[in-house]
């Protein structure tokens, strides 16, 4: 383990599975029968940044209810064909992780109802020491991060975030967290990525084991 670090926190969509597909499709099955139109791919990642919650409450305010139950069967219903596993090796650097004792937090965009779905269909809940998951009203990550370190009673320093989006770079910033940015997700934006600095980009699974379990 780098010896610097103390503990280790990740995103889940996009960093530890490739789920954002996931996302938008459960999304579009669930709430174009209510809205009667179509919802492109576009519309939904532009909601991204609150829960999944505050997705539906931005697409069908008078249905929040009935899309987020929609969305939640169309997510399960799926899960096992669209996102089955983990990104290769993900695994591998987990169980490293636990067998050094290093606590490992999830701090996730994701609502508490879809988390639990991936966590159970992919059998990852007992890595994490320590779990915060979205808002429905605002993203919430600089608090969720905040929430972890005190947990784990770590300094900034003492950690890092891996994390797939422009939006984490900007809420590691506002703790002061160092973030490696995944880029090995279809859906990775590398150009805003890289024009925002973080402060590594790491291309694949296979480097981010060899940074963080490297002596």
């Amino acid at each position: 383990m780098n010896s610097k670090l103390k503990s280790v926190i990740f995103d889940m969509d996009g960093t530890i599975i490739d789920s954002l597909p996931l996302c938008v499709a459960a999304f579009q099955s669930a709430l174009e029968p209510l809205t009667q139109r179509s919802i492109s791919d576009e519309e939904v990642y532009a909601s991204f940044g609150p829960s999944d919650e505050g997705t539906i409450r931005l697409i069908v305010p008078d249905a929040v209810e009935t899309g987020m139950e929609q969305y939640l069967y169309h997510y399960r219903r799926l899960h096992s064909e669209m996102c089955p596993k983990p990104f290769d090796g993900m695994i591998d650097i987990l169980d490293a992780l636990k067998a050094q004792n290093i606590p490992i937090g999830l701090v996730t965009g994701k609502g508490p109802r879809s988390l639990a779905i991936t966590l159970d269909e992919l059998g990852l809940e007992h890595y994490f020491n320590a779990i915060e998951t979205g808002s429905p009203l605002r993203a919430n990550k600089p608090e969720g991060l905040r929430n972890i370190l005190e947990k784990f009673n770590h300094s900034p320093s003492e950690t890092v975030y891996i994390g797939d989006t422009p939006a984490d770079i900007m809420a590691c910033r506002e703790v002061s967290i160092p973030i490696y940015s995944a880029a090995w997700a279809q859906t990775t934006d590398l150009p805003k990525l890289q024009s925002l600095r973080p402060d590594r980009i790491v291309h694949s699974v296979t480097e981010l084991k060899m940074l963080l379990l490297s002596d």
